[in-house]
């Protein structure tokens, strides 16, 4: 627990997962089982979505409008902020905003904190870790990883595949002071071995990544995912599309690279020109990515620096670079959750939504206002 949390529970409501009422919601209007599924209602009983109206229902509640499984946010990072990790009512209102916003299917791309307590919270997303980013020596934020070096990564890997929830996460370059500029940070062969394990383990792994020499090396080495991957080119785009290689551009992150720039300029101009081309072309980057057949996903990167429930806001964004709509929005609804084994508005499937006053099929501006947020069955926002 981190320093000056409050006890687990104190103070606020704690909901078990499982102990949803038994009233049963009735939801009617659109509901987009899939871009081209659209049933007319769905039942929630015990929490959990049924297709067949249950028998003898009573104490029915209903509501209505169009209907998305609950957004994903493939990269935040609950119970972390810009100094480190923070106290649990900090990370508390970290995971009711996404859920105000529809995301309630996070990934926590890596946090030092332990953020287990929120499984036990109903009306709390459900969280996908990566347990504790894992970063060389002095090459990345200070608080936030496991510093090491290359011979000890894979006994990290091994230990946060065992924490974690099937993923582990990796940096994989950074600011090298002496160079003045991005650069890898693992030799081939320590990733390769690294990754390997985490395999082994039945984890998949991911790395942070902005700029373009370190990725090779983690394509080839089996890397599952790489998160912003500005630094793709017209070289490597064809080698993550040939593997299946997923990326999350956070280009709601991405946008900062002007100011970070501006901010570095005088003691590493290098570094601040390398950042501002790899801002200039992002869209260009998202979109040849697209085209290529790379799996893409929504992902913000809130809890370091960025404000949480910006989901909707990158839906927006990859329309921006040019995914078609329907697309940009299955990337944080149906693809994604199918990407993370996780289930959407499926028969049996526990009752995740989002309702709106709009098909957000036909205008994506709709996400940044939801109507009902249900969770678990309950309507929660």
């Amino acid at each position: 627990m981190a320093a000056g949390a409050p006890a687990r529970g104190r103070g606020r409501r704690t909901i078990v997962r499982g102990m949803s009422d038994q009233s049963v919601l009735h939801v009617k209007g659109r509901i987009l089982v899939g871009p081209d599924e659209v049933r007319d209602e769905l039942w929630v009983v015990g929490g959990r979505v049924s297709y067949d109206r249950p028998a003898g229902a009573r104490d029915v509640r209903t509501v209505d409008g169009w209907v998305l499984p609950g957004l994903v946010d493939a990269h935040c990072h609950v119970g972390l902020d810009r100094h480190g990790a923070v106290p649990e009512d900090v990370a508390e209102k970290q995971a009711l905003t996404d859920r105000d916003a529809g995301a309630l299917l996070l990934r926590d791309a890596g946090s030092p904190s332990d953020t287990r307590w929120i499984d036990d919270r109903e009306d709390l997303p459900k969280i996908i870790r990566a347990g504790r980013h894992i970063a060389r020596t002095r090459r990345y934020i200070r608080n936030y990883a496991w510093e090491v070096e290359p011979d000890d990564l894979a006994a990290y890997v091994a230990q946060e595949a065992r924490r974690g929830d099937g993923w582990v996460k990796l940096v994989g370059d950074w600011i090298d002071r002496d160079l003045g500029d991005l650069s890898a940070c693992w030799p081939r062969g320590a990733v390769e071995a690294a990754i390997a394990e985490a395999h082994r383990l039945g984890a998949r792994v991911t790395a942070h990544c902005f700029a373009e020499d370190s990725l090779r090396d983690l394509v080839e080495a089996g890397i599952d995912c790489v998160e912003h991957a500005t630094g793709l080119t017209d070289d490597t785009i064809p080698l993550f599309a040939e593997r299946g290689v997923a990326i999350v551009p956070t280009l709601v992150n991405i946008a900062t690279f002007p100011a970070l720039a501006d901010g570095g300029e005088s003691k590493f101009p290098r570094w601040s020109a390398h950042m501002r081309r790899l801002h200039e072309r992002r869209y260009d980057t998202v979109r040849s990515a697209y085209d290529a057949g790379i799996p893409v996903f929504v992902g913000t990167d809130a809890g370091g620096t960025l404000p949480h429930g910006l989901a909707a806001e990158e839906v927006a964004e990859l329309a921006k670079a040019g995914l078609p709509p329907v697309e940009a929005l299955a990337a944080g609804t149906w693809k994604a959750r199918a990407w993370l084994g996780r289930p959407g508005l499926e028969e049996g499937a526990p009752a995740d939504l989002v309702v709106y006053d709009a098909d957000p099929r036909a205008d994506l501006r709709v996400l940044t206002a939801p109507r009902r947020v249900v969770l678990d069955g309950r309507v929660v926002a």
